[in-house]
């Protein structure tokens, strides 16, 4: 059995998905998002994050943590906020002790679709068909998650590649 945690890094809202495989049958334990008040300061938002994996990583103990690398922004304001949020990210699970791996955009589509450029829509019906789910998982960002953690479980990780610790 192996369980994974996947991470759509962001501080506004930060998706998670929580998909367990076992001989071959994939369930998903839970989806959503880790949510931060904007009229918040950032630190307290970043704190908020942090608390918010340390609960989601005690809660299911998962065996890996899969995040979305950053790749590219076309908002400049948004790119040191998000990054700094995945730092809290990745710290949460060094802290904990668990195996992170990190895969970009174009590794997601092509796990989930064969094609590095599949549009988002084609990305949340995989992820829906997939895992079994009645409807597309809500909001984007806890899709987005999902997506991350069927990369993990369905790429090899034992390569060593993608792994950040």
């Amino acid at each position: 059995m192996r369980r994974i945690l996947g991470i759509d890094p962001g501080f506004a809202l930060v998706g998670f998905g929580v998909v367990e495989e076992e001989n071959g049958r994939l369930t998903t334990l839970d989806y959503g998002v880790i949510s931060t008040p904007k009229e918040e300061k950032f630190a307290t938002r970043l704190s908020t994050i942090y608390e918010g994996m340390l609960t989601l990583i005690d809660t299911y103990k998962p065996d890996a943590i899969a995040i979305e690398e950053l790749f590219f922004f076309k908002n400049q304001k948004t790119v040191i906020p998000v990054a700094e949020a995945r730092g809290v990210i990745v710290l949460a699970g060094i802290t904990r002790k668990i195996d992170m791996y990190e895969y970009t955009p174009l590794q997601i589509k092509q796990a989930l679709t064969g094609n590095g450029r599949a549009e988002k829509k084609q990305i949340q019906y995989m992820v829906t068909n997939i895992l079994g789910l009645a409807k597309i998982p809500k909001p984007d960002d806890a899709a987005d998650a999902l997506a991350v953690a069927l990369t993990n479980l369905q790429t090899n990780e034992t390569l060593g590649n993608n792994k950040l610790n």
